[in-house]
């Protein structure tokens, strides 16, 4: 099978070469450096080109029978609409801000299969809430979720594995949860709690809008949410930034110059917060679910911690976000899930072979999901 992965950044590097081993593999990003990166490891075939000249998808993707989209989240929906207007199946990691729901009846209308939102958190996540939506009925759903540096270096404390403006959209898009049936809206960096984590020590936790997709089709579970971990002071320091107007999107002029302060901002945190290649860092992730099972009030905790791997030289985030993504191109190609539309992962989870190929596909990565169940 050939298969295209649009975007060759950390993560979709890694998700590259995963899928190589076993598929046709080309890589398409507008950056030679990151490309490059790609050829040093493995002999899969790579392509620079302009990933927002939505138009020419239906000729570039023609020879493929797959694509992943990894691509940067401001480019993400129009990048997923176009490839299902090319009706190619994709396995979607941009984590774009708008409703991927929307091009539903589109994939259906080109006979296409479009996984959305398969990550670490959105993705696991939602993989574990429609599992156990289907054998419980949920009262609430929490999850709380980080990639951090092993080593702290002030004032951030914080290394991303993905561009710093996909970041700050989420510490200025509002967050939306669920409290008693209804959908409320907060401040992002908003509640901030401090709570304490087996290998990572205290972590401060704030509301993200990271609920996404479950909001719309998990309507039926009264309480919801998800908040980001990071360590503790990261949030003040983002408030501090936010209300002095660096995350502004308004241009001001400087010396004549019309700039964008997020523009600014972005670039100097790039070379703040870039993931240096072998530097140490982890992934966290708890996922909490409780309701009836059996007849029982009982809770249900999905535990993660990953660790930078030393051996493929690959980033915890990278391994966490990119194996969940090939695992489901894997679970497509073998053919276990062949609706037509557009799907989040809890409406993939609900079918226990999915979800189990799915788990055991990243044990095999050693990328592993502790489990316990309780009765309250």
């Amino acid at each position: 099978m050939k298969i295209a992965v649009l975007g060759a950044g950390m993560v979709g590097r890694t998700i590259a070469t995963d899928l190589s081993k076993n598929f046709d593999v080309t890589s398409f990003d507008i950056s030679q450096p990151n490309l490059e990166v790609l050829k040093e490891h493995t002999t899969l075939h790579t392509h620079a080109v302009n990933l927002q000249l939505y138009e020419t998808y239906p000729q570039m993707l023609a020879p493929f029978e797959m694509v992943v989209c990894a691509v940067p989240g401001f480019m993400g929906y129009k990048a997923l609409e176009a490839i299902i207007c090319s009706g190619k199946n994709v396995v979607d990691i941009s984590f774009f801000p708008e409703d991927a729901l929307q091009l539903h009846q589109l994939a259906v209308e080109n006979n296409v299969t479009a996984i959305v939102d398969c990550g670490v958190a959105p993705g696991m996540s939602n993989l574990v809430l429609g599992y156990y939506n289907e054998r419980m009925k949920v009262h609430s759903f929490e999850c709380m979720v980080g990639g951090l540096p092993k080593h702290r270096i002030k004032p951030f404390e914080y290394k991303a594995p993905f561009s710093p403006v996909d970041v700050i959209e989420e510490y200025t898009r509002p967050a939306r949860y669920v409290e008693n049936g209804y959908i409320v809206t907060k401040p992002a960096l908003s509640d901030a709690e401090l709570i304490d984590f087996e290998h990572a020590g205290t972590l401060e936790s704030f509301n993200t809008d990271g609920l996404r997709s479950i909001l719309f089709t998990m309507k039926h579970i009264p309480y919801m949410k998800e908040k980001t971990l990071r360590y503790p002071g990261h949030i003040d320091l983002m408030i501090a930034l936010k209300k002095a107007g660096f995350f502004e999107t308004t241009p001001l002029n400087v010396k004549g110059q019309m700039v964008i302060p997020l523009d600014v901002t972005s670039r100097i945190l790039f070379d703040q917060w870039k993931l240096q290649p072998t530097e140490a860092e982890f992934t966290l992730m708890k996922i909490i679910v409780k309701g009836e099972m059996d007849g029982k009030q009982t809770t249900v905790e999905y535990f993660l911690y990953d660790e930078y791997d030393a051996a493929s030289q690959t980033a915890s985030m990278s391994r966490t976000t990119g194996y969940t993504c090939t695992a489901a191109v894997n679970m497509l190609a073998q053919g276990l899930f062949t609706k037509k539309g557009v799907f989040p992962p809890e409406l993939v989870g609900n079918d226990p072979a999915c979800f189990e190929f799915i788990l055991n596909y990243l044990a095999e990565r050693n990328v592993i999901y502790k489990k316990s169940i309780a009765a309250n």
